[in-house]
């Protein structure tokens, strides 16, 4: 029987729940895609972008706590973060519309 995302520490229900819309049914397909590949599948399917989201669910899958992220390792996520951003996210908007998704004024279209 698969494990359930939110078993694994730091990710509770509406991880679950995002999860579960990016067709990601268990703690196994999460370990199994990764922390970026699955962070790209969120954004895909609706989540909003946030780096702490993303850092958390790096740590999770590393078993630390969440707030265990400091210094350059935060900075490389980041990076990364903005990447996969980029790719999964604002991907065929206009920079202008890149900007104002940022701030909040364009609403992601749900496909």
């Amino acid at each position: 029987m698969p494990t359930p995302v939110s078993s694994i520490r730091n990710l509770g229900p509406a991880y679950e729940e995002a999860c579960t819309r990016a067709g990601i049914h268990s703690a196994e397909d999460l370990r199994t895609l990764g922390a970026d590949a699955a962070y790209a599948r969120l954004l895909q399917t609706g989540s909003k972008p946030h780096f702490i989201g993303y850092y958390v669910l790096v740590m999770a899958l590393q078993g630390r706590p969440w707030n265990d992220c400091k210094g350059k390792e935060k900075a490389a996520l980041r990076k990364r973060f903005d990447a996969i951003k980029a790719a999964s996210f604002d991907k065929g908007r206009s920079e202008l519309e890149q900007v104002l998704n940022q701030i909040g004024v364009i609403e992601r279209p749900v496909s």
